[in-house]
């Protein structure tokens, strides 16, 4: 799970599974959001003129990414992030890297974080991600933002003299 800090994102939440070949990401790693599943369905919940202030400022992750869209493709890619609900980096990040992101939201309904699956794009093809894997996670999605929106809904209370 992600959050959106700058032009970047950032891993608040990380679940790994052992694997031969595994990615070196904790809580606290950083990508370039365009670059990342997570980072466009966090960019395509964000009004235009927000969107373009934070791809402005440079990224901190220190990463370069593979693949970089120009504006307009980016901005057309987001625009079918928005319509579908869910995004997909294929290779764009690193070679071998392909993951499919979807949204976390609150009780209002605003994206409040992005959730993903990263698979070994010889091990995983793009059709078994978006046709097996998303299905579970738009499910989990579902779930955690439900318990989101409960966590939220508690009142805070003060206590003290």
């Amino acid at each position: 799970m992600t959050q959106l800090d700058g032009s970047d994102i950032v891993y608040v939440a990380r679940v790994a599974v052992p694997k031969l070949i595994s990615l070196a990401v904790t809580i606290g790693t950083r990508f370039p959001a365009p670059s990342t599943s997570q980072g466009k369905v966090l960019l395509a919940a964000l009004p235009p003129e927000r969107f373009r202030e934070i791809l402005v400022q440079p990224s901190r992750s220190g990463v370069t990414p593979r693949l970089e869209l120009a504006m307009d493709e980016l901005e057309s890619s987001l625009r079918e992030v928005r319509a579908r609900g869910w995004a997909v980096a294929d290779e764009e990040l690193a070679a071998g890297v392909r993951s499919v992101a979807v949204p976390v939201r609150d009780g209002d309904g605003s994206v409040v974080a992005a959730m993903n699956v990263t698979v070994h794009a010889a091990e995983t093809s793009l059709e078994t991600l978006v046709e097996e894997h998303l299905p579970r996670l738009l499910q989990t999605a579902s779930a955690v933002s439900s318990d989101w929106a409960a966590w939220r809904s508690i009142p805070l209370t003060v206590t003290g003299g």
